[in-house]
């Protein structure tokens, strides 16, 4: 760590700390001596004597032996300028999703607007026109906007607004955005089917991810199929409208005569749906037809057997933007892409292939 002039160790330590609070990297509660000492290249000592530091000047509250310590900002010199930020959500279910509702907070208590778009991306029907027709007449200073198309995503990277994508196909545009990478969780996952039995595997997703042409990962998932050596087709990746009634019709059509042995659903809501359709029919899952989900989500606790998802750890999202925020408020560009790994988690809705 160079010497900045600091008086001691200690000090530098503390100065970075503060630096981190004032940025978002931490919110809630700072890591403990141990695993600061490791970020930071100090040893444990330095790491706690600067904690107390912070706990002197009002920044840090001590919770107790072996308990990270509360973060309290001293909102006189951290609070960024208020900046009117615009969610734009996938669906209008999104605004109750844990991450969300908590970003939403997070920025009101540092003083900034929040607020959603009048209309969520699924009933703009993913239209780019529709979408620059909203945005043009709103006076938000930012955007976040959530699981966009790359025609959607491409638009507001042409403009000067600064936007977060939240997820979304925003590879390859400049724009400060939040990933998850589900290759590596997929493989496994597949295998296991494989390994199973399974020989109808189909994916589930929705229709920014297949229209016009199918997206990267819809793309890789087809041909990660070809090399286990399984044919695949339009039957692998269903065509339907991102609504309930279209998402029935195509699992009528796919059970009606060569049914899948497993389902891969990019979403938990297509899944709530899904395991009603085939409650309806009476199907079940492992019995008649394996499913796993592409994403967590809170009501999954209380499934028994337990489901099979893909679990990403969501630790980083909220800090993240929060930085990013904080970044624009001060005039600061920042496009930084984050990029986070999937986990596939086997619960007990996937089996030996039904015959």
């Amino acid at each position: 760590m160079a010497n900045k002039g600091f008086s001691s160790v200690t000090e530098q330590v503390a100065q970075v700390l503060r630096d981190g609070l004032r940025d978002g990297r931490w919110r809630g509660s700072i890591p403990g001596r141990v695993r600061l000492a490791a970020e930071l290249g100090v040893n444990h000592k330095t790491a706690n004597a600067a904690l107390k530091l912070l706990e002197n000047e009002g920044l840090l509250v001590s919770r107790g032996a072996g308990r990270e310590r509360e973060i309290i900002l001293d909102k006189n010199s951290f609070t960024p300028s208020s900046l009117r930020i615009k969610i734009l959500v996938y669906d209008k279910s999104d605004a109750h999703s844990e991450p969300i509702v908590q970003l939403s907070f997070r920025l009101k208590e540092r003083g900034h607007h929040v607020s959603y778009a009048e209309k969520s991306l699924t009933s703009l029907q993913f239209d780019v026109k529709r979408v620059a027709q909203m945005v043009e007449k709103d006076d938000a200073d930012a955007w976040v906007v959530i699981a966009a198309p790359h025609s959607v995503l491409e638009w507001f990277a042409a403009r000067s607004i600064p936007t977060f994508a939240m997820f979304g196909q925003n590879s390859n545009l400049s724009l400060a955005s939040l990933s998850t990478i589900k290759y590596p969780a997929t493989s496994k996952a597949l295998q296991r089917l494989v390994d199973f039995g399974h020989r109808r595997i189909v994916m589930l997703t929705g229709v920014e991810n297949r229209k016009p042409t199918p997206g990267l990962f819809a793309q890789w998932f087809l041909k990660e199929l070809e090399s286990l050596g399984i044919k695949t087709g339009a039957y692998n990746l269903p065509d339907w409208e991102n609504d309930r009634r279209s998402l029935h019709r195509c699992l009528d059509s796919l059970f009606q005569h060569t049914p899948p042995t497993a389902l891969f659903i990019n979403d938990p809501v297509f899944f709530f749906v899904t395991l009603q359709h085939l409650s309806s029919k009476g199907l079940a899952a492992p019995r008649d037809v394996s499913l796993i989900v592409m994403e967590d989500h809170p009501a999954f606790e209380w499934f028994d057997p337990e489901v099979s998802l893909f679990s990403t750890s969501t630790q980083r999202w909220v800090p993240r933007m929060l930085q990013w925020v904080d970044h624009i408020a001060k005039g600061k560009e920042d496009r930084r892409k984050t990029l986070i790994h999937s986990k596939f988690i086997e619960g007990g809705t996937i089996g030996p292939a039904s015959k």
